[in-house]
């Protein structure tokens, strides 16, 4: 088995044009999912602590 260390002061190689734009889309497709999630989803340790401090305010 070759070692895969000795690869990393190799030069960079060509990647194909169409790969490099599939995994850009794939990126921005992926931060857009996260971003509507966030969106969409509420922060638990935002709820809780307004939880809490709103029973310590009642009592």
């Amino acid at each position: 088995m070759e070692n895969p260390f000795k690869q990393i002061n190799q030069p960079l190689k060509e990647v194909p044009q169409e790969l490099k734009a599939k995994v850009m889309s794939d990126i921005a497709m992926a931060k857009l999912i996260m971003e509507l999630a966030a969106l969409f989803s509420y922060n638990i340790g935002d709820v809780i602590e307004t939880v809490m401090r709103s029973r310590k305010d009642t009592k």
